[in-house]
């Protein structure tokens, strides 16, 4: 059984391997909005989909296939280490017996946050902290606390899942957290639907970024005390004497 990055969108950006996995696969397993985005990939395959918040459900139908001896493929979009699919499948085997259990084999991907930095030019070239905003399975004060000690180690932040219908206070709280230790000039990048058709790129200020259009399907990042913007590109120096 495998668990597959998908990469942030667009076919071009699936790795060879994925690629090839996918193909050999009998059994497709995802999310449907995931599924949509490799839909010219997988049309002769068995394909088991479900909706938002059923992940758990997912994850153990395609445990269940697998057990029956069938070539299972569970897609993940970007990488599925990285809040995707690989933990859960993981975590869902361990309860079977062990002469049982299918062997889980994780495909990477290419992350949104990495997508997202390389349309910015190189904001993430030195130390990052990447923090979801989703109070779902996470304490919302925990998750504060992360950004404050991100904001004070001076780490860039890419932060994912930064504002929904219903949560949408969370990002300017960010916004005020950073602002305690890094001026208000600090630049933010803003990428809508990385590497996909939709795809929008904002720069804009630490002081002014809650004003652009935000969304699930956003990622931000905020820079560190050294990033900078020239000529439109995003950049986090690494320290090169240039």
């Amino acid at each position: 059984m495998l668990v597959i990055g998908i990469g942030p969108g667009s076919i071009e950006d699936m790795s060879q391997r994925a690629k090839e996995a996918i193909l050999a696969a009998d059994v497709i397993v995802g999310y449907d909005t995931y599924i949509a985005l490799i839909r010219e990939l997988i049309t002769d395959k068995e394909v088991l989909s479900t909706g938002m918040m059923r992940e758990i459900e997912r994850c153990k139908m395609a445990l269940e296939v697998a057990a029956q001896g069938k070539k299972v493929a569970v897609v993940s979009s970007g990488d599925p280490g990285i809040y995707g699919m690989a933990g859960l499948v993981l975590e869902l085997s361990m309860q079977y017996e062990q002469a049982m259990r299918p062997e889980v084999s994780v495909i990477p991907g290419i992350s949104a946050v990495g997508a997202a930095a390389a349309v910015l030019g190189a904001p993430l070239m030195h130390d990052f902290a990447v923090i979801s905003l989703s109070d779902l399975l996470t304490p919302w004060e925990v998750i504060v606390k992360r950004v404050e000690k991100a904001a004070e180690a001076d780490f860039v932040m890419a932060i994912y899942n930064p504002k929904s219908k219903k949560r949408v206070t969370q990002i300017e709280e960010v916004q005020k957290i950073a602002l305690k230790t890094r001026p208000g000039s600090t630049p933010v990048g803003i990428v809508r639907e990385a590497s996909r058709p939709g795809e929008h790129v904002v720069i804009s200020t630490l002081a002014e970024f809650t004003k652009e259009e935000i969304d699930m399907f956003s990622l931000v990042i905020i820079g560190n005390s050294n990033t900078f913007v020239q000529d439109g590109k995003m950049i986090t120096p690494r320290g090169y004497t240039v």
